[in-house]
């Protein structure tokens, strides 16, 4: 069972203004080796119900391509390329505007291949109330079930959020994985892996100087300070 540690919390900005600090949001993100694990373990996909498979497909496309979930339920037959073996996706985003293409991995053209069907779209249309449900459940069978602990600053402190208040029932890892995880998953991943930041920018769809780009970087930089310190922990323990 892989385990992920807490998401740290990043600053975002409206208009001109930074909100304050009872108003940060935790991102939530899936680790590379959890990304990795739901990509390989076929015992895991064995054991997962039909409709459990066609979920993580999904789930697994939108950690890869990074699009956002209006745009990833839009994706048709037509949005493929074939050029010289290589499969690209390209996609003009609602949202922006911008086009995007992307060359998409093996894995990710072995998702395709399983979901053909008749229909014109990528993947089967599902409404994003039984997306979540059927996430969460997958990320809970997968394992990530571990006590996630809620907070917002509230007058410069930490203020913990239940699931349940009455019962001081603590969320679970699980419980907070939803569509919007896919996309966050993929950009902090890529620049996780060492991508420029304008190249992983560019697959994103996000504008130079994006308030919402940057709150990634900014979440990246720090999981990197945390992983650094560690090594530098042990570095001058070592006898």
């Amino acid at each position: 069972m892989i385990r992920c540690p807490e998401p740290l919390l990043a600053m975002v900005k409206v208009g001109e203004k930074h909100q304050p600090l009872g108003r940060e949001i935790p991102i939530i993100v899936l680790q590379p080796e959890q990304l990795n694990f739901l990509i390989n373990n076929e015992p895991f996909q064995n054991s997962l119900p039909g409709f459990l498979k066609r979920t993580k497909d999904f789930f697994v496309f939108g950690c890869t391509v990074g699009l956002r979930v209006s745009d990833m339920k839009a994706l048709k037959k037509s949005n493929l390329e074939i050029a010289d073996n290589n499969w690209y996706l390209k996609v003009h985003s609602k949202k922006t505007g911008k086009f995007t293409k992307i060359k998409l991995p093996e894995y990710a053209i072995d998702i395709i291949k399983r979901n053909q069907n008749r229909s014109t779209f990528l993947f089967p249309p599902k409404s994003n109330v039984n997306l979540n449900k059927h996430i969460q459940t997958i990320m809970a069978m997968a394992g990530w079930d571990h006590t996630f602990t809620k907070t917002r600053m509230r007058r410069d402190k930490p203020v913990e959020i239940y699931k349940n208040a009455q019962k001081r029932e603590h969320y679970r890892f699980c419980d907070l994985v939803t569509t919007h995880t896919m996309r966050r998953t993929a950009i902090t991943t890529l620049l996780s892996l060492g991508i420029d930041e304008p190249s992983v920018r560019k697959i994103s769809g996000h504008a130079p100087g994006s308030v919402e780009f940057y709150k990634y970087v900014k979440f990246h930089q720090q999981n990197l300070d945390e992983k650094t310190d560690l090594a530098f922990e042990k570095l001058t323990k070592m006898s």
